[in-house]
């Protein structure tokens, strides 16, 4: 893998949305990115499990930064996730962000989610644009 300039790992570690949320940006390399969350109460919906936007967005984040790591601009033109398992108040949640296709401006990235036992908690795809 490629190293990621100094340009492209700041301005994706300058994300504000994930700031708020306790996403944290654990790894990055061409093509791949590690970001982690751990469950708070206040990430929990009324059933008193973590909310399915949480894991949505700690996986999106690392689905962005993933795919942003190639000094160009990359936008979502799609993306799905399954939720597998619940967790509990705080475990510590990691995303891991693999591209799998990689040709001219789009790209597909394959990202799960997994708890502290490394158990499958959800899997999430996408697909980006490179703008440039």
């Amino acid at each position: 893998m490629s190293r990621v300039s100094d340009e492209a790992r700041e301005r994706i570690q300058s994300d504000a949305f994930c700031e708020t949320l306790g996403i944290d940006l654990i790894e990055l390399d061409s093509g791949f990115a590690q970001t982690e969350l751990t469950v708070t109460e206040d990430l929990l919906n009324f059933h008193g499990t973590p909310h399915g936007g949480a894991i949505y967005s700690l996986a999106d984040s690392a689905f962005a930064a993933a795919s942003n790591s190639h000094d160009k601009t990359a936008v979502a033109l799609e993306t799905n996730i399954s939720y597998l398992e619940a967790v509990d108040v705080g475990e510590t949640l990691t995303a891991t962000a693999h591209e799998t296709h990689l040709a001219g401006k789009t790209a597909e990235y394959e990202i799960e989610v997994t708890d502290e036992s490394d158990d499958r908690i959800a899997t999430f795809r996408g697909r980006v644009y490179r703008m440039e």
